[in-house]
Order: structure tokens, then sequence, then C-alpha cells
């Protein structure tokens, strides 16, 4: 996958939410397209079927780490696999789960190729994440989430530190998130050895979503 990486994530916002999701995803895909970055998208489960309207990567915001079977109410890996949708978030801070079943999630999108992006608050519960080997751990700070205090800018030495304690241990590559708001903050999360940032009402919220985006491609 291109890096840096730039991954939305829609959570259940109005703003992302049916229509509104599809406009946000082609708005991402324009940007995307314009100025040469890879930007991904991850809406709402009733919205995955953008995977097929737009040519960037979308994103489940969850998957279980199932077969086919009798799972009512889990989200299958295969079936996710089956509409094109690329990858998905694990572990996030809003669907946090046991360590077992994230290594179970990470083992399972591994098998069907869909990329892992598993969220970690701490260090340490990044540490032990790293050894199941996902493709990138997202460091965000559950307490700057949604409060526009870029994690990059208020915890800059948490974050190289992350990144550094990360690498010792495996090739993981390292997203950032919590707060990022505009391109010096995206600018700051890559100078501190992050591979890009995971961002949602930074985005989703803002007034002018497509500014918001070409602030953030300009900084990479």
């Amino acid at each position: 996958m291109k890096l840096p990486l730039i991954l939305i994530n829609f959570k259940c916002y109005k703003e992302a939410t049916g229509e509104n999701a599809l406009k946000l995803a082609k708005t991402c895909e324009k940007v995307a397209n314009e100025y040469g970055v890879n930007i991904a998208v991850a809406p709402q489960f009733t919205d995955l079927y953008i995977s097929k309207k737009v040519k960037i990567p979308v994103f489940s915001q969850h998957v279980d780490g199932i077969e086919y079977g009798a799972y009512t109410g889990h989200v299958s890996p295969l079936a996710l696999k089956e509409i094109g949708v690329k990858g998905s978030l694990i572990n996030h801070s809003e669907r946090k789960l046991p360590l077992k079943e994230i290594k179970n999630c990470v083992e399972i999108t591994k098998k069907y190729k869909l990329t892992s992006v598993v969220c970690a608050d701490t260090l340490m519960r990044g540490k032990e994440i790293a050894r199941f080997n996902p493709d990138f751990i997202a460091y965000e700070d559950p307490f700057l989430i949604g409060t526009g205090q870029a994690i990059s800018k208020v915890k800059p030495d948490s974050v190289k530190n992350f990144v550094q304690a990360i690498e010792k241990i495996s090739k993981v590559k390292v997203l950032c998130g919590a707060g990022i708001t505009n391109g010096e903050d995206v600018k700051k999360a890559l100078e501190l050895g992050t591979k890009g940032v995971l961002v949602a009402s930074g985005v989703v919220k803002a007034k002018n979503p497509r500014e918001v985006l070409e602030d953030f491609a300009r900084s990479i």
C-alpha cells in the first residue's frame, strides 16, 4: 500500500452516512487523484457498497475472526473481500477487543489478504499487538480523540517513542491519530516517524472537508 496513508474513519457521523458517505468518499478520491496521495476511507457497514463506487481503498471499521458459518451479527472477512473492501480497522477505542480476539482478527485478515490497521492506546498494548505482525498499528490517545488537539503536537515525544519502540521489535508500520485537524498536524506526525494518520472528525465534521483534505495532501 502506498505510503504515507491518510485513513479517514467515517464512524457513524450523520455527515458521513448514506448519500453523505458516498459524497465524502468521492471528495477523498478527487483529492487523492489530484495530489497523488493515498487517502483511504472507513465508512460504517451499511455504506461499504462505496467500495464499488470509488477507486481509493475502502476499509471496514471492524472485522471478526470468523470463516463462513452461523455467526449472526458478526462481520465476515470473506464478505468484506467479496464486495471489494481492502482492509479493516481492528480494536478501535470505541470497539475494543481482548488481545486474543485481536490476534484472531489479524490472522484472518492475513489469510484473506486484507490490510489490518490495529489501534493501540498505550505503548504496552502496541508492543503486544506488534507480536501479531499486523500491517499497521495506529497509536491513538483516547483522551485526545475528537478534541482538535493533535497527538503529534500535544504529545510528540509519546508518538516518537511509540514509533521507535515498535521498530525495535517488528516491521509493523505505525500511524497516529487523535485530534489531527490540519496539514501541520500531519506533517509533524510524519516527522516523528509515522507512516500516516488515522483521522475522523477533523475531516468528517469540518465545514469544508475538501479544504482539510487538500491541506493534508499538501503537507505530504
